[in-house]
């Protein structure tokens, strides 16, 4: 079961709106309850100017998530990239989402150490 893609700005703002959120060094996340997984990324223009940059940042994201997808309950998910004065890498990025969806309770079952 793959996650959705959050593409349209309401379904953005209605999760900034009323979700839940939890913060850390590189990502902040923003979830609420739903009825199937969705998962949105951002990262701001003005934290990193180059698009390439950017990019890589969404696709590490998107491959911690897709690694931890199996025992996430079903929600619907913002990352937000935080600007940091190191480039993170794809473990930081994977330790801090396992510890972000842990404080969140979106595993299914037990926490994941």
């Amino acid at each position: 079961m793959q996650a959705e893609s959050l593409r349209k700005n309401y379904e953005f703002a209605r999760i900034y709106r009323r979700g839940k959120c939890k913060f850390g060094k590189y990502l902040s996340l923003y979830s609420i309850e739903g009825s199937a997984n969705k998962i949105g990324i951002t990262v701001s223009k003005k934290a990193y100017k180059s698009s390439v940059k950017r990019n890589r940042l969404k696709r590490l994201v998107k491959e911690c998530y897709r690694t931890f997808e199996k025992d996430i309950k079903t929600a619907e998910i913002v990352f937000v990239i935080r600007k940091t004065e190191e480039f993170p890498e794809y473990n930081d990025i994977c330790r801090e989402m396992k510890y972000l969806l842990n404080n969140s309770n979106l595993f299914i079952g037990e926490t994941h150490d």
